[in-house]
């Protein structure tokens, strides 16, 4: 009995000692987020000294053409940059535990191909449509995405494993790719799709931030509402059900967060790569298997990594901007190749 109780201290010990380690990691991730946001705030074309971007936020002086560029320019582009990348860490996170599959992440499993492929659709033809109707078309093209590869790996011999996951992810997600460049070059709009084939947040203003707002409202509080259920999942379905759980309703929950973050994030931001990747697997390596601790830590990575490979967008070629997925890719295409490895070996 003695031996039990201790059990479970140590037990109780090692959650609270990864609770109180997740804690300093999100409190000090989220001081350097704010640093990158003002320094992202103050580099551009012309260059803003830290403390105008300072009285632009606190004391906004309208005639002050400085703060004029701050308020409605750079901050904007600044937030959206710090959600999408907390929304596509997130859903990397999401459906890294759902399928078991290290390999996952929105733009590995055909995710946001499908979300950039209704926002083809809709521009053909729907050319007057607005950003929430764009919001809404990305929605549901995450939502194919996801239904496609799920339904190509599954009805493949031997059933649905990981590997094929993955590998259905690539095949749907070129497919979509090439529909979406056939559609664009048909139809004469290649070069007004060329923004989010590349990724990037040129576009980006106050409305893109209102409804990121209202998409991360939703789909991060339901993450968070599922997070320890996912943690059981991630164990494995038999698992999960001895221990009572309908794994049916968490796979349908989970998906619902995917389809809202990465619509919300490539309909403002376009086809950013890798995020959804590298950042839940970074996250795992600080706090541990526990969802509830890598849903947040997950978000702020996500959201520093997204910021500075913005900075990095504008400052590699300055006075032009790089694609901000070509930056990301740099960071997650050798990730993956070492992931693929590992997985190919067994080791993950």
């Amino acid at each position: 009995m003695e031996d039990k109780k201790q059990t479970e201290r140590t037990e109780l010990d090692g959650l609270a000692g990864k609770q109180w380690r997740a804690g300093m990691i999100f409190i000090g991730t989220s001081v350097l987020l704010v640093i990158a946001m003002a320094l992202s705030i103050s580099v551009g074309v012309t260059d803003i000294d830290f403390k105008t971007v300072w009285e632009s936020v606190f004391a906004f002086v309208p005639e002050s053409t400085n703060h004029q560029v701050i308020r409605e320019l750079r901050l904007p582009r600044a937030l959206a940059a710090a959600l999408v990348g907390a929304f596509l860490a997130v859903s990397g996170a999401i459906m890294q535990g759902l399928t078991r599959n290290p390999l996952a992440s929105p733009s590995i499993m055909g995710v946001t191909h499908g979300a950039a492929f209704a926002l083809i659709l809709a521009i053909v033809f729907f050319p007057a449509i607005s950003n929430i109707g764009m919001t809404f078309a990305a929605f549901i093209g995450a939502g194919l995405g996801v239904i496609l590869v799920f339904a190509v790996g599954s009805f493949s011999k031997g059933g649905l494993t990981p590997a094929k996951l993955a590998l259905a992810g690539v095949a749907i997600g070129g497919m979509l790719s090439s529909l979406s460049s056939a559609i664009s070059l048909h139809f004469q709009v290649a070069k007004q799709m060329s923004f989010w084939y590349a990724g990037g947040l040129t576009a980006t203003d106050w409305l893109s931030v209102e409804i990121l707002l209202v998409a991360g409202a939703i789909g991060l509080t339901l993450a968070l509402f599922i997070s320890r259920s996912v943690t059981i999942l991630s164990l494995g379905d038999e698992v999960s059900k001895g221990l009572g759980q309908n794994t049916l309703v968490v796979k349908a929950l989970g998906v619902i967060v995917v389809f809202i973050l990465t619509g919300a994030a490539v309909s403002m931001a376009g086809t950013v790569g890798f995020i959804g990747l590298v950042i839940p697997h970074v996250a795992r390596y600080f706090v541990g298997t526990d969802y509830r601790l890598i849903i947040p830590v997950s978000a702020v990575f996500g959201s520093l990594l997204l910021v500075i490979s913005d900075i990095g967008a504008r400052l590699v070629n300055a006075p032009f901007e790089t694609p901000v997925g070509a930056i990301t890719a740099c960071i997650g295409v050798p990730f993956f190749l070492y992931l693929a490895r590992k997985e190919g070996r067994g080791e993950i």
